[in-house]
């Protein structure tokens, strides 16, 4: 699947739509192949798209198998960009329901960097790492402090 993404908030736009619809082809549409992501998540990182996109299906697999949907907020954004080049930082809230109540079962906010490049007149994600502050004391990370 091919998007062109003209501004940096439209891959942050399809991201939320596509973590919500759990569309794994629109969202792995916002990476670049050579992608490179530190996550909270399981493993200390994914280089490429390849094994992104096991993560990304056990992911979706997960929130379908327990019946909800997950709603993405960024907050605090911050875009820097330059003709080819952009990096981002924010505040991100994942939150999960079903669908159909708006009532909100669990959620968590964490630390998200992204670095883009622009390729053929559209934005990708070539790195992302999304991070939690850790309770010195008992090693556990830290949701929802934002």
């Amino acid at each position: 699947m091919t998007i062109g993404f003209k501004k940096v908030h439209d891959v942050l736009e399809n991201y939320k739509s596509a973590v919500y619809e759990k569309d794994i082809e629109r969202f792995l549409s916002t990476y670049a192949s050579d992608i490179h992501i530190f996550d909270c998540w399981g493993s200390w990182e994914s280089s490429g798209i390849s094994q992104w996109r096991e993560t990304v299906i056990e992911w979706f697999k997960g929130l379908s198998e327990e019946g909800v949907l997950l709603k993405v907020d960024f907050n605090d954004l911050v875009i820097e960009e330059n003709s080819n080049i952009a990096f981002v930082y924010c505040a991100v809230t994942f939150a999960a329901h079903h669908p159909n109540s708006r009532e909100i079962l669990r959620q968590m906010t964490n630390r998200f960097t992204i670095g883009l490049r622009k390729e053929n007149e559209s934005w990708t994600i070539t790195h992302e790492h999304s991070s939690l502050p850790i309770n010195m004391e008992t090693g556990k990370g830290l949701f929802n402090l934002k």
